[in-house]
């Protein structure tokens, strides 16, 4: 059995961002053309008006102040309001591949190794441009790895769970290093013309080197465990796929077809689920949550994460405890908890311990022990 670790972290970061400023004139100007629209229908009480979004609702409801994006005049153009990319040839590399080649690079650069000495890719994201040939495979081509690559789905777990896959085949011997890359172009599967949602994410994609402990060249987070459970949820969902054109209805915008979520059922359910799973991780691995030097959680709401590092820590998190980086971010899905790693863990000194812990629709959550080395 050999001891896995994490050596390497890269993160790419989308040039373009977008301000709520930016984002409520846009979805203002939407709202006020749509209920112009429909003025004859809301006066007749048949329909509601659209109201107005702000800045200040969407930082007491989430905490984001800015997001990065891939593309950031298709989403603030109220007649069109989601992201425009280009038509690629199937020779060029896809969007997702691009954006994670530049997070392997970094990630590999910071471990000391080249693409050529990784033998197993996995790509862990919400959604995937296509479902074959496989976006981890092209991604393995493009930094030259050998071995095999597989995509894989979790939505805001992907992360923790790629991680958890990763991790179990170095122990086991099966590999000798592996990347899981997490490429979320989120702003394609918002609805952003939902005042209640269209703040939620932003776009960036991580990558995450694990290798044997004994092949590290720089140090690096050994693996102590990994914990994964998933209990079925309807209340964070897509409905999009590859079977839309045979529904009887033909509707191809329809609501369900982007990101939905009940978000006060979510709230209820998933943080006791999640502070519950933490707590039982580290009891069975007898670790206190005294012991614990950081907490890299999920970006997806600031009010949960407080929540949790209460939870857990059974007090308020000090400074620097538990990073957030979502103000700056947004929720970026699998991603957010593996940035908050990779700009929160460089002052951690041999023997510090933290937690990284990621959770979203499934439910999913998953956690990762490490130890700086």
């Amino acid at each position: 059995m050999f001891t896995p670790a994490i050596t390497g972290v890269g993160v790419f970061t989308p040039q373009e961002t977008i301000s709520n400023d930016e984002l409520v004139i846009a979805f203002n100007a939407y709202a006020d053309r749509m209920n112009a629209e429909n003025a004859q229908a809301i006066a007749a009480g048949e329909m509601e008006p659209i109201p107005h979004s702000s800045s200040e609702f969407i930082v007491k409801a989430s905490g984001i102040h800015s997001r990065h994006v891939m593309n950031k005049s298709g989403v603030l153009d109220p007649a069109r309001m989601y992201p425009e990319f280009r038509q690629r040839a199937d020779e060029e590399p896809g969007i997702m591949a691009e954006m994670a080649l530049k997070a392997c690079e970094t990630a590999l650069a910071q471990a000391g190794r080249t693409g050529e000495e990784v033998d197993l890719v996995i790509c862990a994201a919400s959604n995937m441009e296509r479902p074959y040939p496989a976006i981890a495979i092209e991604i393995q081509k493009l930094i030259g790895a050998t071995g095999f690559a597989f995509d894989m789905n979790v939505a805001c777990s992907s992360a923790t769970f790629g991680i958890q896959a990763a991790a179990d085949m170095i122990r086991a011997g099966s590999v000798r290093r592996a990347l899981v890359v997490n490429p979320e172009i989120t702003s394609g599967h918002l609805e952003w013309r939902d005042r209640d949602c269209h703040f939620i994410f932003g776009d960036v994609a991580t990558a995450t080197l694990l290798e044997r402990r004994e092949d590290a060249k720089h140090g690096g987070f050994v693996i102590h465990s990994t914990r994964c459970a998933t209990e079925f949820s309807n209340n964070i969902r897509n409905n999009n796929g590859f079977l839309r054109r045979t529904r009887p209805d033909g509707v191809a915008d329809r609501r369900d077809m982007q990101f939905m979520q009940e978000g006060r059922k979510v709230f209820k359910e998933v943080l006791p689920m999640v502070s519950a799973h933490i707590q039982n991780h580290l009891a069975e691995e007898g670790i206190s949550s005294d012991s614990l030097r950081r907490l890299w959680l999920h970006q997806a709401n600031k009010t949960m994460n407080d929540f949790i590092g209460r939870k857990v820590l059974g007090r308020d998190p000090e400074e620097g405890e538990q990073p957030n980086i979502l103000q700056d971010y947004a929720n970026t899905s699998s991603a957010g908890s593996i940035i908050a790693f990779a700009k929160y863990s460089d002052d951690l000194k041999p023997g510090d311990l933290g937690l990284i812990c990621s959770f979203g629709a499934g439910y999913s959550v998953g956690s990762v022990v490490v130890e700086r080395f």
